[in-house]
């Protein structure tokens, strides 16, 4: 049988069915959630949003790109505190700003003002644009952090899944040619399960919706396009998840620190892909602790 693709591990997968068992993660989920669907992670994701938008000092959908989809969301934290921009997953095709308000609880607890953005979903658009906007939205962070009482000096990029292979994007920004900005715009990183290898993804059932090409494949996988130079970077991923998501961020954190780039690996056991998050929540959470690090490292 003909192999649609085959892992750097060596596991072959001849069918997309085989390969949507490893990415696709609301069919997986009851596996590692003790039955517990995706429905209910996200009500409770916009349950505990909306109170995180009703507890905190906030401005929203403000724009910061051309498109009407180019809008973010910031939550003041104390003068003076690090900057930090959460960039949401969901796969590149669903979800907005609005169901992760509640990630910003915990980092404005412990100091730092939380931007959020928005951005244009596939099919609308392709990565390619994803990977643009996330960048303007960086770009207005660090030219508009400080009227929100920010250290733009001390700028943190964390996102989850989609939003992980997003912050592998991020990292390998070149800042000064594009942006006229300072090339150090970005302190520290932390993607949380990302993917950073997009070749499997076209022989998956999200093709359809993602349309990618082979050009947008090598352009797009952070894991073939590392920075010369970068922040620290920690890969951080729950352990009750598919194998592939598992091997797609150790993979990436070999490949980060064999180029001599600075980083660190963080297994959470217990943890699956949707509750992974929870932390945020938490200002005294390891997690919450390790992202305002990052931050205070460049202070």
């Amino acid at each position: 049988m003909t192999i649609l693709y085959r892992a750097p591990d060596g596991t072959a997968f001849e069918t997309t069915e085989a390969l949507d068992q490893q990415y696709d993660l609301l069919a997986s989920l009851p596996q590692h959630s003790e039955g517990r669907d995706y429905d209910s992670y996200l009500a409770s994701y916009n349950a505990r949003s909306e109170q995180a938008r009703h507890d905190l000092d906030c401005e929203l959908s403000i724009p910061y790109g051309p498109t009407r989809a180019e809008t973010l969301d910031v939550f003041p934290g104390r003068p003076g505190g690090p900057l930090v921009v959460f960039v949401h997953g969901g796969s590149w095709i669903e979800l907005t700003s609005k169901e992760f308000s509640f990630v910003a609880s915990g980092l404005v607890a412990g100091g730092a003002t939380v931007v959020v953005p928005t951005y244009a979903l596939c099919p609308a658009v392709t990565i390619d644009e994803i990977t643009r906007q996330v960048r303007a939205a960086v770009a207005w962070a660090h030219r508009n952090g400080d009227s929100y009482g920010a250290d733009v000096d001390r700028l943190v990029v964390v996102g989850h899944s989609a939003g992980g292979h997003l912050v592998g994007r991020l990292l390998a920004t070149d800042w000064e040619s594009d942006y006229g900005l300072p090339a150090s715009v970005i302190s520290g990183g932390c993607a949380i399960t990302g993917i950073f290898d997009l070749r499997p993804i076209p022989f998956t059932g999200d093709q359809p919706y993602l349309r990618l090409t082979a050009d947008q494949v090598l352009r797009e996988s952070p894991i073939l396009n590392l920075p010369i130079t970068a922040p620290p970077l920690l890969v951080t991923f729950g352990g009750r998840q598919p194998r592939e998501y598992l091997r797609q961020s150790l993979d990436f954190f070999r490949a980060w620190t064999g180029a001599g780039l600075p980083g660190e690996c963080w297994e959470r056991a217990g943890l699956n892909h949707f509750d992974e998050l929870d932390d945020l929540e938490r200002p005294d959470s390891e997690l919450t602790r390790r992202i305002l690090a990052l931050a205070t490292q460049a202070a």
